[in-house]
C-alpha cells in the first residue's frame, strides 16, 4: 500500500511535465517573427502605375533623392538608396531602401519598395604596448591611443505601412501626370485657339491714329 502511495504522484507528474513542456516549445515557435508572415495580398509594399518600368523607376529615383538619400544604384528596373541618422551620441542608424520596376504589359509597372533599418552602436577599445622589464619579463602598458568603431547590433526590415504609403505618395509626385502632360504639348496644326475678338474689331472713330 506504501508502495502505490508514493508511485501514484510521480505518475501523474510525468503527463503534468510533459503538457508543460509540449506547451512551451509550441509558444517558442510561435515566438518566431517569421513564424507570423501569412503573406495576405496587401498593397503595404507595392503599387501600380499606368507607367513603363524605366519611367516609374525614375519617379521612385527622384522621390528618394528628394528626401536625401544617397543612391547608390539607378536603373530601369531597381533603385537602391540609403540614409544614415544618428539618434544618441554613440548610435548610428543606417536606413536602406531598395525600389524594384517590374512590368505589367506593355505601359503598366508593379513597383515593390521594402526598406532595411540598420543600428550601430560605437565600441571603443585601447591599443596597449608591451615593454621589457629585465628580469620582470615583458609589461603590457597603455600607450595613450583609441580605436573606435561601428557595430552592427540590429537589423530588421521596415513593416511601418505609413512610411511606405509617404513613399509612394511622394513617388506618384514625380510621375508625369497625361493631364500636365497634354497642357505643355504644343498645339497640332489647325487646332490653334482662335485669336481674341479684340483683333477682329474695327478701330473706332475716337482711336489714336
Amino acid at each position: 500500500m506504501m508502495v502505490r502511495v508514493r508511485l501514484l504522484p510521480a505518475l501523474v507528474s510525468l503527463p503534468l511535465a510533459a503538457a508543460l513542456l509540449a506547451g512551451c516549445g509550441r509558444n517558442a515557435r510561435e515566438d518566431v517573427p517569421f513564424m507570423g508572415e501569412s503573406f495576405d495580398a496587401d498593397d503595404t509594399y507595392s503599387r501600380t502605375y499606368d507607367l513603363p518600368p524605366a519611367q516609374a523607376c525614375s519617379a521612385a529615383r527622384l522621390a528618394l533623392l528628394g528626401q536625401g538619400y544617397a543612391v547608390g544604384k539607378a536603373g530601369d528596373d531597381a533603385v537602391e538608396a540609403t540614409k544614415n541618422f544618428q539618434p544618441e551620441d554613440e548610435v548610428h542608424t543606417q536606413l536602406s531602401v531598395r525600389v524594384s520596376c517590374v512590368p505589367r504589359g506593355s505601359d503598366r509597372t508593379l513597383l515593390f519598395v521594402s526598406a532595411l533599418l540598420d543600428r550601430y552602436v560605437l565600441r571603443k577599445s585601447s591599443n596597449s604596448a608591451s615593454l621589457g622589464v629585465g628580469a620582470l619579463g615583458s609589461l603590457s602598458v597603455p600607450i595613450g591611443s583609441r580605436e573606435d568603431s561601428l557595430v552592427r547590433v540590429a537589423s530588421s526590415t521596415v513593416q511601418d505601412a505609413g512610411f511606405y504609403r509617404r513613399f509612394f505618395e511622394r513617388v506618384g509626385y514625380y510621375v508625369p501626370s497625361p493631364t500636365n502632360e497634354d497642357r505643355r504639348a504644343p498645339a497640332a496644326q489647325g487646332d490653334e485657339d482662335p485669336p481674341p475678338d479684340d483683333l477682329h474689331r474695327p478701330a473706332r472713330d475716337d482711336a489714336p491714329r
